[in-house]
């Protein structure tokens, strides 16, 4: 290919280098006797980033981190983080990358994460070609172990990467971090607008519960008057006239991978065979999904037509209860939900326990105008929730061309 040369990551321009990380950034881990133990975990101070907080994102997920006590953190100067470092998983959620923004003040890692420190040109870069499709696959192929795989930092000097110059490295980098801010952005308001909706539930029907004077026209009744459930169930998976067909099929695993109100696509898809094996069949838009087990409690309204398999507890639309008013019910109650549950070796809800629930019943008009009052913020939240959709997978498809040099940039 005119213009291209061939280097051990694959064709890449001609004017650019094959960089080494043997000689372009330093690799620091976590020295083994200075480990730490849950006693040199504090309630406050230095935090240690681990594998749960690297999701191969520019931004970290600190909702549960961990701190470490500042006795512990200034034994190892050496793991100190700084602006711009780059956090590679290697053990765990092998091929994670993270990078470390200063706002995140004082930080160390623990012994599942290495620091790529130094490097001679944008971090940023680094990380993004990390995270590409060719950058991962040449991490995970460092790949050692059978037992406990594992990726050893004398390894990770083995690595190459594309090295455009520093203000071309810039150019993609900006043109990336556009869409990321972007998709960063429309959750934020995501957050903000379902947050939003719940303060709105607590004013408008917390304050009332099944033991308090309630205003004229409510009633105190069971989750089963209200609502219609459904189980699904999953077809054999050793028959494959049931599976890879187009009707989407659910499991919870699709919701704990989802951050959203609305389930936008499945893992899994089955074929009309498959789908007879289900009695409760294909499911409209708008069913509102709840996990009955391991554990209770993943919430999702569907924007697709599915089939779910057996550990749900589906919700019909279009009921007493709308299933706008359901969700924020649900998540508002979720203790009443968990209490409900029972099992031995984990905990599960029946749809006979869920629709035996006792709940405060408020009168028709109330609940209508209650959800026109929400309606928007939950359209709002679906819109959004389709272009950070759009958005990553157009990232996604022009990521790895940026990297490779197939698609250049104006400097």
């Amino acid at each position: 290919m005119k213009g291209y040369k061939e280097t051990k990551i694959g064709k890449i321009p001609e004017d650019w280098e094959e960089g080494k990380f043997s000689t372009d950034l330093k690799i620091q881990g976590r020295i083994g006797w200075k480990g730490y133990t849950t006693s040199d975990l504090v309630e406050s101070g230095p935090i240690v980033i681990g594998g749960t907080e690297i999701k191969s994102k520019l931004q970290l997920v600190l909702e549960n981190v961990k701190h470490l006590s500042r006795l512990k953190y200034e034994e190892s100067p050496e793991i100190m983080l700084k602006d711009g470092d780059v956090l590679l998983v290697t053990r765990g959620n092998l091929g994670e990358v993270g990078y470390y923004h200063s706002e995140y003040g004082e930080a160390t890692i623990n012994p599942s994460v290495i620091i790529l420190k130094e490097f001679i040109g944008n971090p940023k870069f680094l990380f993004y070609y990390l995270i590409s499709k060719n950058g991962n696959q040449q991490v995970l192929s460092l790949t050692s172990g059978s037992s406990i795989p594992a990726i050893y930092q004398s390894e990770v000097y083995k690595l190459y990467y594309p090295k455009p110059n520093i203000r071309e490295q810039k150019e993609i980098v900006d043109l990336i971090v556009a869409f990321d801010n972007k998709i960063e952005l429309l959750r934020a308001q995501n957050k903000t607008l379902e947050e939003t909706a719940q303060i709105i539930f607590k004013e408008w029907f917390g304050k009332y519960q099944i033991t308090d004077k309630l205003p004229e026209g409510w009633r105190i009744g069971k989750l089963g008057d209200v609502t219609k459930t459904f189980g699904g169930t999953t077809p054999s998976t050793i028959n494959p006239d049931y599976w890879n067909g187009d009707i989407s099929w659910t499991s919870p695993k699709d919701l704990s991978n989802s951050k959203g109100i609305f389930l936008l696509n499945t893992e899994k898809k089955i074929t009309k065979e498959g789908l007879k094996k289900i009695s409760s069949g294909l499911l409209p838009k708008r069913t509102l999904l709840m996990s009955s087990r391991a554990p209770v409690g993943y919430l999702a309204l569907t924007n697709i037509k599915l089939a779910i398999n057996q550990g749900y507890i589906a919700i019909a639309p279009e009921q007493y209860f709308s299933n706008n008013f359901m969700y924020l019910w649900l998540k508002e109650n979720m203790k009443i939900i968990e209490n409900a549950s029972n099992g031995s070796t984990f905990m599960e809800i029946s749809k006979s326990s869920f629709r035996n629930i006792d709940c405060v019943i408020p009168n028709k008009k109330i609940l209508e105008k209650f959800d026109n009052s929400i309606y928007p913020m939950f359209e709002k939240v679906l819109t959004n929730l389709l272009q950070i959709e759009t958005l990553t997978k157009t990232r996604d498809e022009l990521l790895p061309r940026l990297m490779s040099g197939e698609i250049r940039v104006k400097i």
